[in-house]
């Protein structure tokens, strides 16, 4: 299974001009930051993906390649804040615990914010889109009201207020002028209801499954059944961004 499903992401990834490699680069505190570059030679936009807790890159093994055949370049980021998932270890918080450097879900913007200005200076693509899951779909947020026109569109799956200060996201989303896309599980719509609706862009839209559904980035994952209802509305906030 496991020979069949690298064969299946290889053709994903030489299908879209250059084959996935790992690169690094530093955040604004000096950390070294690595990822996993999945470049298109027909893109002009730029998705940067980040995961949730206790994660690393490897959550988008399956995820990046597919956004690739879209034409589309992306650069899943191992963050600060996290660990290991589908036998990907995150290398950036090994380094950030190895130097005593902080790892809460917090540090982890200047990682976002890093992985921005990298993108910009080295690529110079037409536009880039941030996507987060979990802890990082909220500080994505954070980083588009923050700086309103770093970026040219937001996808995140499972926001809340994760960060311990009272609406430290919810505050933060008032500055978003850039199309937003919000999705979770169906149980998890009150997590985010409140940072949605302070979101004032009317580029805005959300997606809830009929079924349970599944936490975070993952729920585009093709073991779970109801993955293609996620894959439709990502697609559809895609094409229209």
């Amino acid at each position: 299974m496991k020979t069949v499903l690298t064969l299946f992401l290889s053709v994903f990834a030489l299908c879209a001009g250059k084959a996935q490699k790992t690169i690094e680069f530093p955040s604004e505190d000096g950390l070294m930051i690595t990822a996993d570059l999945y470049p298109n030679s027909e893109a002009d936009t730029f998705i940067l993906l980040f995961h949730q807790a206790g994660w690393s890159r490897g959550e988008y093994l399956e995820i990046a390649p597919k956004l690739n055949a879209m034409r589309y370049s992306c650069l899943a980021v191992d963050l600060r804040s996290g660990g290991k998932v589908n036998s990907i270890v995150n290398k950036t918080n090994s380094v950030a615990v190895k130097d005593g450097k902080p790892t809460e879900f917090v540090d982890a913007l200047q990682d976002i914010a890093a992985t921005v200005a990298y993108v910009k200076q080295n690529y110079k693509p037409k536009k880039i889109i941030l996507w987060g899951s979990s802890y990082s779909s909220a500080l994505v947020l954070k980083y588009g009201g923050d700086n309103p026109t770093g970026v040219d569109a937001i996808l995140s799956f499972a926001p809340g207020e994760y960060f311990g200060s009272k609406n430290y996201i919810t505050k933060s989303v008032s500055g978003i002028n850039v199309p937003v896309f919000i999705t979770s599980a169906k149980a998890e719509h009150n997590n985010w209801k409140k940072i949605y609706e302070a979101i004032p862009t009317t580029k805005k839209t959300y997606y809830l499954p009929k079924t349970k559904g599944n936490h975070g980035s993952r729920a585009l994952w093709t073991k779970f059944a109801d993955s293609e209802g996620y894959w439709n509305a990502v697609t559809d906030f895609l094409k229209n961004t």
